[in-house]
């Protein structure tokens, strides 16, 4: 007896695969005025956590005092709260009531 085969061909299907990789959004971390923090602690706060160089982050500094905000940095959502974190860890350490916080930009 001999196999009948129904299918003579072979059928190949192609299928394009697009991957899109979308950026992640960015967030600003804002450094908030307050009448307790001192300024040169806002610079150390930017010198060591945020690696502001001291002309920069004297100029963000100025910017609080006058203007009530200034921006720190914009960073990745992780990378943002991290930096708030370590900002804070200085700010209980050394008695300052600083107030950062992170905006969507």
């Amino acid at each position: 007896m001999s196999e009948k085969r129904i299918f003579d061909e072979e059928i190949s299907i192609k299928e394009k695969i697009e991957i899109r990789i979308k950026k992640p959004s960015m967030y600003m971390v804002i450094i908030h005025n307050d009448d307790y923090t001192s300024m040169e602690f806002v610079v150390q706060v930017l010198v060591g956590v945020f690696k502001k160089q001291v002309v920069e982050a004297t100029k963000i500094m100025f910017d609080v005092h006058k203007k009530g905000s200034g921006t720190a940095g914009i960073y990745s959502y992780d990378v943002g709260i991290t930096k708030i974190n370590q900002a804070m860890n200085m700010c209980e350490e050394s008695g300052f009531p600083l107030k950062l916080t992170l905006e969507e930009e």
